[in-house]
């Protein structure tokens, strides 16, 4: 569901003044300014204020807030459960009870102008999979990924086939020692391209966990190397990039720790580190 003009429905606690906007001056009074009542685009407080007061509306409808995540409601009632999920002015909502469901979003329309979008399919560029039949739901980020891929050039490179090379060690001996070396990498992307991959890791992609934190050592101060080993994870997406991740299946939630106890992660002059990738 989306929000229309959702910041338009904080409440101002401070004292505003705007001008009167163009062609909705009052020729009576053109020189008197217009008192704010709730937030308009631009303010600095707008988004603030809006989440204040969807936090409240939803808090009356007896959700209740998911400790340790704001964005995330929860409300029970017997034995129907619903999740609530804000994005800004985006709201994805999902239960196991369908008028349970449509109730919540009678609601939701009493209080702010909505629209109904149907059934999730996108959520923050994540493409949703679902096989009702088996319980599954799975999560890409194809899409994204091809457009990483052609933010840092890198669409018509080849294909990788692991996230870290088998050998490739890195270290703090090989960042710029000089300024020239310096100023050469300072026109490489090189902490936007790890924030960018580290958003996939994040959503839909633990397999390049691993190599996103050995890279993500060295932002501060870059080399050729290290940038080469970034490249290498982004050729290893674009061969996988149609790959998601799949939840559920089971009766029970279970969690699978897996980890290539073998895999040498000694990456550091100073000291070895063993990582774990969760799956």
């Amino acid at each position: 569901m989306d929000v229309k003009t959702a910041f338009l429905n904080g409440f101002l606690k401070e004292e505003l003044y705007m001008m009167q906007p163009e062609g909705f001056v009052d020729s009576k009074n053109a020189n008197k300014v217009c008192k704010l009542q709730r937030s308009i685009y631009g303010l600095v407080q707008a988004s603030r204020s809006w989440n204040i007061r969807f936090d409240e509306m939803i808090k009356a409808f007896g959700f209740t807030q998911t400790y340790g995540e704001a964005c995330v409601y929860k409300k029970v009632s017997g034995s129907s459960v619903a999740f609530l999920l804000l994005y800004v002015d985006d709201i994805l909502l999902m239960g196991n009870d369908i008028e349970f469901l449509e109730s919540i979003k009678a609601y939701l329309n009493k209080c702010f102008s909505m629209k109904d979008l149907g059934e999730a399919a996108y959520i923050l560029g994540i493409k949703i999979y679902r096989d009702r039949s088996r319980r599954l739901i799975g999560l890409s980020q194809s899409t994204y990924l091809d457009k990483i891929l052609k933010k840092f050039n890198m669409d018509q490179s080849k294909k990788g086939f692991l996230p870290v090379l088998q050998g490739v060690q890195l270290s703090t001996a090989q960042c710029p020692t000089t300024a020239e070396d310096r100023e050469k990498m300072s026109v490489i992307p090189y902490a936007s391209a790890i924030g960018s991959i580290m958003y996939a890791m994040l959503c839909t992609r633990p397999d390049v966990n691993l190599a996103v934190s050995l890279v993500g050592r060295y932002q501060s101060n870059p080399g050729m190397e290290h940038w080469t080993a970034v490249k290498n994870i982004l050729k290893y997406l674009k061969r996988t990039k149609d790959m998601f991740i799949v939840y559920g299946g089971d009766e029970e939630l279970v969690v699978k720790g897996y980890v290539d106890a073998s895999f040498d992660t000694d990456l550091d002059d100073s000291k070895s580190q063993t990582d774990t990738c969760i799956f």
